[in-house]
């Protein structure tokens, strides 16, 4: 929802960057690289200390590279690789668990009641991605949900970011709006499954 409205103009914004890192022999996949695994470490480096604000910022600017890595692909004469696509979509996975493990790993130190919440989305999360992946492998097309990774990036930073200044409750109701968004997104992406194909 959210990153449907916000992909064009952003693809727009970064084109001219795509242009000169092409220019320059950086290639999608090292974007990908950088992106993937800087997103792992500053996630684990700042959330497992519970070091919310200013890990939002690091985390956020590595994971703003999957605009990158995408973008120039797009613009490259093959429009990308299979292999390219698999492990831009592997490091997704990779980040995603690093980030939301890491705040799991922080709340567990402190028996914080949000935990068992924050697994649900987690899983649920690495759920939304599986279902497209699997969908698409049986040559079903399965776009869309309330809630797919821009959408879910975006609940999860702006919890975590507006509890790195201190703003009250903000964290939980980030935690269990990411939940209930990423669950809901399960069973709409298996109903779409299900109707694509009638239920065989």
């Amino acid at each position: 929802m959210i990153s449907a409205s916000i992909k064009a103009p952003m693809v727009r914004v970064v084109t001219p960057l795509c242009r000169w890192l092409m220019e320059a022999g950086v290639t999608a996949n090292q974007i990908s690289a950088v992106g993937g695994l800087g997103a792992s470490v500053s996630a684990i480096s700042f959330f497992t200390r519970g070091i919310y604000f200013w890990g939002t910022l690091v985390t956020l600017f590595f994971i703003l590279f999957d605009l990158l890595d995408g973008t120039l692909a797009r613009m490259t004469d093959s429009g990308g690789s299979k292999w390219g696509a698999l492990l831009d979509s592997t490091l997704d996975r990779i980040s995603d668990a690093a980030l939301l493990g890491s705040v799991a790993y922080f709340l567990m130190k402190s028996h914080d009641p949000l935990v068992p919440v924050l697994l649900v989305a987690l899983v649920a999360g690495g759920l939304v991605s599986y279902i497209k992946a699997r969908a698409e492998g049986l040559g079903v097309a399965c776009n869309g949900g309330v809630a797919e990774r821009t959408d879910r990036l975006i609940i999860i930073f702006l919890a975590l970011g507006l509890a790195g200044i201190g703003t009250p409750y903000i964290l939980a109701v980030g935690i269990w709006l990411l939940a209930l968004a990423s669950v809901y997104t399960v069973c709409e992406r298996l109903a779409i499954v299900y109707r694509a194909t009638s239920g065989r």
